[in-house]
């Protein structure tokens, strides 16, 4: 059961940016750096982040964007180019810069100043950059009007999750951490801990979240989105201090942490320790953990992505900053799929309530959004 409604997004933030017709879980992206006909005549090109393009995260929804583009236009054909290190970031948009491009699309806000320079540099390129808004996320610059940007005010969907984790645990302590301390990371996390003491608020509990506090701004990251020991690593130290629910914030990372949660449940010999995906569903981009997945905390980047690239190809593309939310689908719960029949009703009828209170107004999510 879905959990926000899905459905078709409306222009939302500040600007003029289109909104996604509809949202899209991620898979695995392919081998081919290319798809659509060679006889396309309008070219997409995609600059992943370090975390590379199979990271079961925001590169590989972007890239799943990207082709969802070319599958819904015969015109459009579209390539990536990895980075490895953040110094790629400038070396990999000068290449696209000099290939006919017809839009140039970024992952990440660590891409920010790169992309901001090529498009100043550019001013007739359009643009296109994921998780990043320059009114405040990325840089204290001006926004060039060359740049679609693509955030996701993700403290909605988190708060949800957190509400669903205060709801579901047995030990009344849940966890979560994240990759690096980055404000895209950070926001999914201050959602999270704001669900859990809205749920303690209502229900007088006393649920415990291990690995960060919305409050301080203090918790535990392990540094990277890549390696998955550290994951399993600090999602063990969770469980040994009576977390039953984890919440990884860190791409590839969360592997790791759902390898911990499998191995705690088959020494218990049952299914006492359960996780939360993020940015995608994971039962779609890391099927093999699908059963310990209560639900993901999903970011609408395939639709946003898909719909930059279209306007670009036709048109239409008129920069500004899209901002997706539980309202126009752009960051909502994915189904509960395993779970459906393990979500208490009445807990999903108070999760409908909460959505329904934050797409409103009446539920406050303390942190800002992400522009």
């Amino acid at each position: 059961m879905a959990l926000a409604v899905s459905a078709a997004l409306a222009i939302a933030g500040c600007g003029s940016s289109s909104s996604p017709a509809s949202t899209s879980s991620s898979t695995s992206a392919p081998a081919s750096s290319t798809s659509a006909a060679t006889t396309a005549k309008f070219l997409g090109c995609m600059v992943t982040d370090t975390g590379g393009i199979d990271d079961r995260s925001f590169n590989a929804s972007s890239w799943a964007g990207m082709q969802a583009a070319a599958a819904a236009d015969p015109n459009v054909s579209v390539k990536y180019l990895q980075s490895t290190t953040q110094n790629d970031y400038t070396l990999n948009i000068n290449t696209f810069l000099h290939s006919n491009c017809g839009i140039i699309v970024t992952v990440g806000f660590l891409m920010g100043a790169a992309t901001e320079t090529a498009a100043k540099a550019n001013p007739s390129d359009k643009f296109a950059i994921v998780d990043c808004s320059y009114a405040s996320q990325c840089l204290p610059a001006p926004q060039e009007t060359n740049i679609d940007q693509l955030v996701f005010n993700t403290v909605q969907d988190g708060f949800l999750g957190g509400y669903l984790a205060a709801g579901m645990t047995k030990t009344g302590k849940v966890a979560t951490f994240g990759g690096e301390d980055f404000g895209t990371v950070t926001i999914y996390m201050d959602g999270f801990w704001d669900g859990v003491q809205y749920y303690n608020s209502k229900h007088g509990t006393h649920v415990q979240v291990l690995g960060w506090n919305e409050t301080t701004q203090k918790g535990s990251f392990t540094g990277d989105f890549t390696n998955q020991t550290k994951g399993q690593t600090l999602t063990q130290t969770f469980i040994s201090e009576g977390a039953d629910i984890i919440f990884p914030v860190a791409g590839n990372v969360g592997l790791g942490a759902a390898k911990a949660v499998q191995q705690a449940d088959q020494a218990a010999g049952s299914d006492k320790i359960n996780m939360f995906w993020v940015d995608t569903d994971g039962c779609v981009s890391a099927a093999t953990y699908c059963s310990y997945f209560i639900t993901s905390v999903e970011k609408g980047i395939v639709a946003a992505v898909k719909t930059a690239v279209l306007a670009a190809a036709n048109g239409t593309f008129a920069g500004g900053t899209y901002i997706g939310t539980l309202s126009n689908g752009g960051a909502v719960l994915a189904p509960f799929h395993d779970f459906a029949s393990k979500v208490p009703a009445a807990l999903q009828a108070e999760l409908n309530t909460v959505a329904q209170g934050i797409e409103s107004g009446s539920i406050q999510t303390p942190t800002k959004s992400p522009v």
